[in-house]
């Protein structure tokens, strides 16, 4: 298998160009991941950039992104492949009138002579994990909040992480013909098994610090002053700290930004904070305290740029 990236640099690099921050640790495990072949498990709180990361890295390749979306009650006819049984039917009907046809006739027709192998790739419904496998392209598989799932349904995943292989009873086992760069994600709603632990590399995304989050700021919300990324990633950070239902993902550190923009402020003020701080916050009762937090901490509302 051919390396994707030549050093942790080149993987931070890459990430760079399409506007991803990637700090070392994150570049090191997908350095890895690419030239061990294995997976990578990232967890971390919600909104943290875990999906993005996926996203980044194929777009950074060019690669084909292939995404399974992992819910409860997921089964291998959505995760791995099924049989399209419709048309099967449709070509079982279609030959039982053709041999009735022939034998009307006075011929003999056996329905191993006149019939197709209703289990072959005709009659295949690819799924995402099928898919990424069987391609020729290259392909960046994201297995998204894998901690939706049942214990149970991990086992579907194990062969093919393990071995990049997928068995069908009616047609064998079928191997990849590349190694696709493999991303699992989970906000640890769940634990998950050892046994998929294993088969991974795991890397942990939490939110970043004021400096990196400040620099995400500038670098996906044109136009915006340093001065005012700075006081954004302030007060996004203070909010943090507090205990909340759900803290501000970076996500909505950047729409709270570009709304900034949008309404014309150059300077974030408590009252303009408290007006817009639904932007940030979803629920009242942590809408709540920040706005409580805005009266007492301003030295969030100090920018330094």
């Amino acid at each position: 298998m051919d390396a994707r990236f030549d050093t942790v640099s080149d993987v931070r690099d890459h990430l760079k160009q399409v506007d991803y921050l990637a700090d070392e640790g994150i570049s090191g495990v997908v350095y890895l991941a690419d030239r061990l072949g294995k997976p990578v498990l990232v967890e971390g709180p919600a909104g943290t950039g875990k999906t993005q990361l996926a996203k980044s890295v194929a777009e950074s390749l060019g690669a084909r992104l292939i995404r399974l979306q992992c819910y409860e009650g997921l089964d291998e006819a959505k995760a791995i492949y099924e049989w399209n049984y419709k048309k099967q039917l449709l070509r079982i009907q279609t030959e039982r009138n053709t041999r009735e046809a022939v034998e009307q006739e006075g011929g003999k027709a056996a329905w191993d002579d006149i019939s197709t192998d209703i289990f072959s790739d005709e009659f295949l419904l690819t799924r995402p994990l099928l898919e990424a496998i069987s391609a020729d392209d290259p392909v960046v598989l994201l297995i998204d909040e894998v901690d939706r799932v049942e214990v149970e349904t991990e086992a579907l995943l194990l062969e093919v992480l393990s071995d990049y292989q997928v068995s069908i009873p009616e047609l064998g086992t079928l191997t990849a013909k590349q190694i696709p760069l493999v991303f699992l994600t989970s906000n640890n709603t769940r634990e998950l098994s050892e046994a998929l632990k294993r088969r991974c590399l795991f890397l942990h995304i939490d939110y970043p610090d004021l400096e990196r989050e400040k620099e995400i700021v500038l670098t996906k919300v044109p136009d915006i002053t340093e001065a005012l990324a700075d006081q954004v990633a302030r007060i996004v950070r203070s909010i943090r700290q507090l205990e909340l239902k759900k803290s501000p993902s970076v996500s909505e550190t950047l729409d709270w930004a570009r709304t900034l923009m949008i309404l014309g402020v150059e300077s974030v003020d408590e009252s303009t904070a408290t007006e817009t701080i639904n932007i940030l916050l979803k629920y009242q009762s942590d809408i709540a305290k920040a706005v409580r937090e805005f009266s007492k901490d301003q030295a969030a509302f100090k920018a330094v740029g």
